[in-house]
C-alpha cells in the first residue's frame, strides 16, 4: 500500500454500505420487495457514489493537485473539495455559468470555498467545450503545475471500475438495482459489478437522451466493451438537472415522514418517484427485489 492508499484507508469508508429493507404499500400491493442501499453512509464529507467514483482517480492523481467540472449545486465538486481539505491536496473547480462569478455564493460553492478549492467560473459555450484540448490547456495553464483532470461528475474509466464493487455488494440480494444518474459513471460500473439475471435501472436527471451513449462508452474505456444488463427511463428528470416540482417536493416529504430518510431533492427523489411510479404500472413482476441506490444526502 502505497502513501496515498494508506492515506485514503484511514479516512474509514463504511463498506459495504447497508441494505436496509423498508416497507412501503406502494410496493407490497403489488409484491415488489423494496431495499435501500445506503451509500450515503459510506462516509460523511464523500457519501456515496461520489467515494467509489473518486477513489481510483485520487489514487491516480496520487497526492497531485485536481481540476474538476461542475455545476452550482454540483455534489461532486463538493465532495472534490472536501478529500483535498482531507487528504491534502490542492482542488480547483471549473464551474458552469459565469453570470455566478459576481453573485453571493450558494450552500454548495460556498462549501467547496471553506474546503479550500479554488473556484473558476466560465460561460456555458466554453463549459460545453471543456474537453478540447485547447480550452483544457487554457484552465490548466492558470493551476498549479502537474494538476491531474477528473472529468466532469468524476465519470470515467476509473469511476466505472470504482462503481464495480457497488454491483458486487449487490450479488444476490436484489433483481433489479436503480439508481439516479447524472453522468453515468455509476450506472456503468454498478451493471458491470452485478451478478448474471441481476438488472441494472438508471434514471436519468437530465433531459436530452444522450446517457445511453455515454454510459456504452464508459464501459468500452473500462471495460472494453458492454458490461452487465442495464436501462434508462428518461421520464423522470423532474424538468432537468437542479429542477424539481411541487409534486417531487411533495413526494419527498411524504417519503421522508414514512421511513425516517432525509431525501435529497435533485437525485434521489427523482429515483424514487420514478420507482413508485413504475410500481404502479405494473413494471415489476410480483416477488421482486428492487435495491433503490441512495447516493448522497440533503446538502
Amino acid at each position: 500500500m502505497n502513501a496515498f492508499d494508506l492515506a485514503l484507508s484511514r479516512l474509514r469508508p463504511r463498506l459495504p454500505s447497508p441494505l436496509e429493507p423498508v416497507e412501503d404499500e406502494r410496493f407490497t400491493r403489488h409484491g415488489v420487495r423494496l431495499l435501500l442501499k445506503r451509500d450515503d453512509l459510506i462516509h460523511p464529507d464523500l457519501p456515496g457514489n461520489k467515494w467509489r467514483k473518486l477513489a481510483l482517480n485520487l489514487r491516480a492523481a496520487d497526492g497531485r493537485p485536481v481540476l474538476t467540472f461542475g455545476g452550482a449545486y454540483s455534489h461532486h465538486l463538493r465532495a472534490t473539495a472536501a478529500a483535498g481539505r482531507l487528504l491534502g491536496f490542492p482542488t480547483t473547480g471549473v464551474v458552469r455559468g459565469d453570470e455566478l462569478a459576481g453573485r453571493p455564493l450558494n450552500p454548495s460553492l460556498a462549501r467547496c470555498v471553506a474546503d479550500g478549492m479554488r473556484l473558476v467560473f466560465v460561460d456555458r459555450s466554453t463549459y460545453r467545450s471543456k474537453n478540447d484540448p485547447e480550452v483544457l490547456a487554457a484552465l490548466l495553464a492558470d493551476a498549479p503545475p502537474e494538476t491531474y483532470v477528473v472529468p466532469e461528475g468524476g465519470s470515467n474509466a476509473l469511476a466505472a471500475e470504482g462503481c464495480t464493487e457497488l454491483g458486487r455488494e449487490l450479488s444476490g440480494a436484489a433483481d433489479v438495482v436503480a439508481v439516479a444518474c447524472g453522468t453515468g459513471g455509476t450506472l456503468a460500473g454498478l451493471a458491470a459489478g452485478l451478478a448474471p439475471g441481476q438488472r441494472a435501472l438508471g434514471v436519468p436527471v437530465l433531459k436530452g437522451g444522450f446517457l445511453g451513449a455515454e454510459i456504452r462508452a464508459l464501459q468500452t474505456a473500462a471495460f472494453g466493451g458492454p458490461r452487465g444488463d442495464w436501462g434508462l427511463d428518461e421520464r423522470f428528470h423532474g424538468g432537468g438537472y437542479a429542477r424539481t416540482s411541487p409534486a417531487l417536493e411533495a413526494f419527498a416529504r411524504d417519503f421522508e415522514a414514512r421511513h425516517g430518510l432525509a431525501v435529497e431533492r435533485l437525485y434521489v427523489a427523482k429515483m424514487l418517484y420514478g420507482l413508485v411510479a413504475l410500481a404502479e404500472e405494473g413494471a415489476f413482476a410480483p416477488d421482486t427485489r428492487i435495491a433503490a441506490v441512495i447516493t448522497g444526502a440533503p446538502s
